[in-house]
């Protein structure tokens, strides 16, 4: 499901006072170009920040970094220097840096504000680059093959990339294409610096099977356009991988593996194409959107130390807004019933909430994605419709850590609606200790994700192969 990338989530207002007791440092002494190092404090947290800055003939300017939440070249606006003064503004992310050079020491020291919240952040130079573990990540040369294909949606006049690879033992195999989950993705899944489709597609085709991975539309080397699609629109670019694997010889049977909203279009798919013979539900959703969204914004607010007053008002609030969209279908009157309703909302907040929010109009635009054509189609959409009528063999694997699509709950939506269906041919495991990206975790939260160095737990790749190579 899709987290918020480019936002550093504040959780207390710390106060720090820059000084102005240093000594006037001249500035023309010092070349910021570079890239300067700090770190986030907050609630247990430790967030590491980088600014790279650059010098032109105009002046500086500067690209962050916020490498544990697999954060790059975030806009930077007005770099300046005036004095020991540094300034940057990270408008995209309602950002700003100030600080103050302290000579003796060669750092900056001073406030990273954001949200209207305060936290102290000094930054000093680092020639250091700052590399995430990821030792799941193969390395070529792999013992397999790959080959870099295309083919045509030719419903929406669309070009998708891929790789396809395949053992090199061997001319005839069972096939998985597979399909990501919501927002905009290319062919390994890439996330927080963690590629989970390219470790699944290695550990597969190590052990036999043949795989399909692509980009999104409008996405690496496919064409379209992302920001104009709902599930719909993406199951059909699905269909067409499908329809790609049963031209080539080399394949003898086709499976789809779903990672989230990938585990929505899955079945779609699968009920469309006589070609499918099995499909691999990663966290899918089973139940209502709408429902489950609430569902995930309570389990990450909670667990990011919310208090249950304001968990149960932000619940209101994104119920009025459901059931807006839900209700009314011209989008204009949508947007102004959903202004009034979160008017509504920020104005009874307290000052201390409406400064950790940010202003008015900060807190309006983090509303404007529930508009997009994605999310209008998403909150109205039921996944047991396409679920109960799914008569392929199914395995459905979750986490007990995922917070963003709840094992307990989706997983038994899923045995529901396939009993109700009448599929005899059907796997349910939550894998203990698991998040929503298949890592093993403490807390299953988001800001969790690019800390963990494991992309994809070993016991689910060996559950998904071993169901996988029966089929």
């Amino acid at each position: 499901m899709k987290t918020i990338k480019y936002l550093l989530v504040l959780i207390y207002a710390l106060i720090f006072l820059t000084g102005s007791s240093y000594a006037q440092f001249d500035s023309t002494k010092l070349n910021l170009e570079g890239n300067w190092l700090g770190t986030l404090e907050f609630s247990g947290v430790q967030l590491r920040i980088v600014f790279n800055i650059k010098k032109s003939s105009t002046g500086y300017s500067a690209t962050l970094d916020s490498p544990d939440q697999g954060a790059k070249d975030i806009p930077t606006e007005n770099v300046t220097l005036n004095g020991n003064n540094l300034k940057i503004d990270a408008p995209s992310i309602h950002g700003s840096y100030s600080g103050v050079y302290i000579p003796d020491s060669s750092y900056f020291s001073g406030t990273w504000i954001q949200g209207g919240q305060s936290l102290p952040l000094s930054i000093k130079r680092t020639t250091k680059t700052i590399e995430l573990n990821r030792p799941q990540e193969p390395v070529k040369p792999y013992p397999y093959n790959e080959e870099e294909v295309t083919y045509e949606n030719k419903e929406s006049g669309i070009t998708l990339s891929g790789t396809f690879a395949y053992p090199r033992v061997g001319n005839s195999f069972t096939a998985v294409l597979l399909i990501p989950g919501s927002g905009a993705h290319n062919r390994d899944e890439e996330v927080f610096e963690h590629k989970p489709f390219l470790v699944l597609s290695d550990y597969l085709t190590r052990h036999g099977i043949a795989v399909l991975r692509y980009d999104d539309r409008g996405v690496g080397k496919s064409t379209g356009d992302f920001s104009s699609a709902n599930t719909m629109d993406l199951a059909s670019d699905a269909l067409a991988g499908v329809k790609y694997l049963s031209t080539r010889k080399d394949v003898k049977k086709i499976g789809l593996i779903g990672h989230s909203e990938g585990g929505i279009i899955a079945p779609i798919v699968a009920n469309e194409s006589k070609n499918v013979s099995f499909i691999v539900l990663m966290a899918a959703p089973g139940i209502p959107s709408d429902k489950l969204l609430l569902q995930q914004a309570y389990l990450i607010g909670k667990g990011s130390g919310e208090d249950e007053d304001m968990l149960g008002k932000t619940n209101q609030l994104n119920q009025k807004i459901f059931n807006i969209i839900k209700t009314e279908s011209d989008s204009l009157k949508d947007w102004d019933n959903i202004k009034v309703v979160a008017d509504d909302f920020y104005n009874k907040l307290s000052e201390q909430k409406r400064k950790e929010i940010g202003d008015a109009k900060i807190f309006e635009n983090q509303l404007k994605p529930v508009m997009t054509k994605w999310f209008r189609y998403f909150i109205k959409y039921n996944p047991s419709y396409e679920l109960e009528k799914l008569k392929c063999p199914v395995l459905a694997i979750n986490g007990s850590k995922d917070v963003q699509v709840p094992a307990n709950e989706n997983l038994a939506a899923i045995k529901n609606a396939l009993t109700k269906g009448g599929n005899k041919s059907f796997k349910i495991i939550e894998i203990d200790g698991l998040n929503h990206l298949f890592q093993t975790a403490a807390t299953g939260l988001p800001s969790e994700y690019a800390k963990i160095s494991e992309t994809i737990s070993p016991k689910a790749l060996d559950i998904i192969s071993n169901w996988v190579s029966k089929k």
